[in-house]
């Protein structure tokens, strides 16, 4: 439920200003400033509306950037337009995290609430408002699982994950690298980093990261 206005989002776009490098942030459909409700949105209708803006608002070979469940929507929509993404940045990047990590963290009761009601709140550590997941979030989540096969992306890779992060297991990196086809993957692990990886420090290598990302796409 992150939008345009996080930190990490205005932080990216200040430092690629500096560089001279176009930019483009946008809130998905039930984020932000945009239309729909979160409650309402899917893994894939978020992969499609980041395909969208490519096609849209850019021109020439992109570099998506994706963070936590945005880091799955990053992967699909690179899957989606192969001749468009170049480069991948993930920061804690979370696919599959639907069937993997929130599925078994609810109640057998809950379980059966979000079947049969089609709704299930649960807290969040990030807001006083409770996440509410749909079952048509959980159903989409399973077709639009990758972690199971190869993911075919062969451009470079780079991916950020703290070591403290409780949201989403570090070693979760460590699969999305071996599914990964690219032979330039490259992990950073954040021994002090939570899920969040906001601290100014964590920005820093956010910046520095990216930076050898654009310099390996351009070599490309």
């Amino acid at each position: 439920m992150s939008d345009m206005e996080g930190g990490k989002a205005l932080h990216v776009e200040a430092h690629c200003r500096q560089r001279g490098w176009p930019f483009l942030r946008f809130d998905q459909s039930g984020h932000g400033q945009s239309e729909g409700r979160f409650i309402d949105g899917t893994i894939g209708g978020w992969a499609d509306d980041t395909c969208a803006m490519i096609d849209a608002l850019t021109t020439g070979p992109q570099i998506v950037i994706g963070s936590s469940m945005g880091g799955w929507v990053m992967l699909l929509a690179a899957l989606k337009r192969q001749d468009r993404v170049a480069g991948l940045l993930g920061i804690a990047p979370a696919p599959d995290f639907t069937e993997e990590l929130t599925w078994p963290a609810l109640s057998p009761s809950q379980q059966a609430e979000v079947m049969e009601t089609g709704l299930v709140a649960v807290p969040s550590a990030y807001s006083d408002e409770p996440y509410r997941f749909s079952r048509a979030l959980f159903e989409d989540g399973r077709r639009n699982s990758l972690l199971g096969a190869p993911i075919p992306f062969a451009g470079p890779v780079r991916i950020l994950h703290g070591q403290k992060d409780e949201a989403v297991p570090w070693q979760h990196a460590l699969r999305i690298a071996d599914q990964l086809t690219s032979d330039d993957v490259e992990i950073i692990f954040i021994k002090d980093g939570d899920h969040r990886l906001s601290e100014p420090a964590h920005l820093e290598r956010l910046s520095q990261t990216l930076d050898a990302l654009h310099a390996a796409v351009s070599a490309g």
